[in-house]
């Protein structure tokens, strides 16, 4: 409880911009050490502070306490594109209210919560082509055979324990990574196309295997800044070992005869990218790095599919069935109620029904 108070109360200060001599001051504390003390943890918020502290920044008492609340505790690194920063700090507050509640409901349910996120060998000196080794190295860790991208989220889940959510997100917003100390979190735009949630998943896990060496920026952008290129190159490269490994292209060209040219090249690369889950353009490039295309036998990216749909596209169910099994272990224990949680995923309880049986599951409890 009291880790909880000490990192909403800093979260709360940073959200409206006090300085912790100016915060300290409307507390009443003689000086900022005093304050100092209670974020790191070496002192408790006394009863009346606590109800201060409440008053100063209107919200509930029990927002200091709330398991079902993030807020202070992850890192987050969101990829997006424009969107403005007061609309990514209320999907922050969102997605963050998402894992701590699946957080909350696991531990209850005796799971235990430790991601066992592998550090990979890798800083802003490294190559690309030890970024792709190490992609590689990772799937070939975990079982994903020969289309990585189809076992990809689940195994994420299940041999790393980090939850992957699928979700509707803010505009502009493609998926972010979350840091916690005893777990890791994705969060994927459900509504963008297949290839693009493949790339975000890999790209994201790069970022959760790198942060202590590379912590990426809390805005990740799309189109990077200058200062973060380098990291998003070697995430880009990672995320291509990954989804597109050496030995899986040299079968799929084998199986092809070898690769052909021309107008036959570009109808092979787009049904290939299409059976991959990753764009034709990715794709080819993946071919000219190991030198199966040259730069003269390149086609040009107008003609091939840049985002890897197809008809055959569909988003995926929200949330996702591990997230909601918990959701459904609840309520079936009697840990949350059916409002209660809908309100924590902000949905309506109809809404609530038609996601269990969207993801498979029985809805436990008659409508």
């Amino acid at each position: 409880m009291h880790n909880l108070i000490k990192h909403r109360l800093h979260y709360l200060r940073e959200a409206h911009h006090f300085t912790q001599e100016e915060l300290a001051q409307k507390l009443g504390f003689k000086d900022r050490q005093t304050l100092s003390q209670i974020e790191n943890g070496e002192r408790k918020l006394s009863s009346s502070e606590l109800v201060l502290a409440a008053h100063i920044f209107s919200v509930e008492l029990d927002f200091f306490t709330d398991p079902f609340e993030l807020a202070g505790e992850g890192r987050f690194s969101w990829r997006q594109s424009g969107t403005p920063p007061e609309i990514l700090d209320a999907f922050e507050l969102k997605a963050g209210r998402w894992i701590a509640t699946y957080r909350h409901l696991s531990k209850l349910k005796g799971k235990a919560i430790n991601s066992s996120i592998r550090r990979l060998a890798l800083d802003r000196r490294s190559s690309f082509e030890e970024a792709v080794e190490e992609g590689e190295a990772i799937g070939r860790l975990l079982g994903l055979g020969e289309v990585p991208s189809e076992r990809l989220a689940e195994s994420l889940q299940k041999e790393l324990d980090t939850l992957v959510l699928e979700v509707d997100t803010a505009p502009g917003i493609s998926g972010a990574a979350c840091q916690l100390t005893q777990m890791n979190a994705i969060v994927v735009n459900r509504n963008e196309p297949q290839s693009r949630r493949n790339y975000d998943l890999a790209h994201e896990l790069f970022h959760l295997m790198t942060w202590s060496t590379m912590p990426p920026p809390r805005f990740d952008d799309i189109v990077p800044a200058r200062e973060n290129k380098r990291v998003e190159q070697l995430a880009e490269n990672f995320a291509a070992g990954l989804l597109m490994p050496g030995d899986v292209m040299e079968r799929y060209i084998q199986e092809a005869g070898g690769l052909p040219r021309g107008g036959e090249l570009v109808s092979w690369l787009n049904t290939t990218a299409q059976r991959l889950g990753v764009s034709a353009v990715a794709l080819q490039w993946r071919l000219v790095n190991i030198k199966a295309i040259s730069m003269k036998d390149r086609v040009a990216d107008e003609l091939l599919r840049h985002n890897g749909s197809s008809p055959k596209d569909a988003v995926p169910p929200k949330f996702g069935k591990q997230f909601m099994e918990v959701i459904g272990w609840a309520i079936d224990n009697g840990q949350v109620s059916v409002r209660r949680a809908a309100k924590l995923l902000d949905i309506t309880v109809d809404e609530l029904s038609t996601i269990f049986e969207g993801n498979g599951l029985r809805v436990p409890y008659d409508l």
